[in-house]
């Protein structure tokens, strides 16, 4: 089950009928443009074009899954009292004081360009239910860091 903002099932909505209505298609003519081209067994085109199809089926079948087991978190139903999905987060690296933010999402809407990280990530699963104020060790793959909790809001 995914949890998702509404703007964020809205986005892989809009995406999956872009997959299907424009990338299928082209999928199709590729390879039957391929298939055109004579012998099959020594056609890298060919193999090409259906290696291709085969993975834009995977994703669309991927994301079809996500958008029937995705749950639309509603809002207006969420505290800022703790870190949770949809929080965005001001803290600060207690190591060098750096300031940052980040808004905690599902897999599917994280966007670190945006400031969106999963929740699976260590950074949000380490701030999960903590407050304002908290200071917490999180184990990142370049070792620990300490981060204070400095503002918690809502997306």
């Amino acid at each position: 089950m995914a949890y998702m903002s509404q703007e964020g099932y809205d986005k892989l909505v809009a995406e999956l009928h872009r997959l299907e209505t424009v990338e299928r298609p082209k999928a199709s003519a590729a390879i039957a443009e391929a298939a055109d081209k004579g012998d099959l067994s020594e056609n890298s085109e060919y193999d090409a074009a259906k290696e291709n199809q085969a993975h834009l089926e995977a994703k669309i079948n991927e994301m079809k899954m996500t958008i029937n087991e995705a749950k639309i978190v509603d809002t207006s139903r969420l505290s800022a009292d703790s870190v949770q999905i949809l929080s965005k987060v001001e803290m600060t690296n207690m190591a060098n004081k750096a300031k940052m933010t980040y808004t905690i999402v599902s897999e599917t809407e994280a966007n670190l360009k945006e400031g969106k990280i999963s929740i699976k990530t260590p950074i949000a699963q380490g701030l999960l239910n903590k407050k304002v104020g908290d200071e917490v060790e999180v184990k990142i793959p370049r070792g620990t860091i300490k981060l204070r909790i400095d503002k918690i809001s809502i997306a």
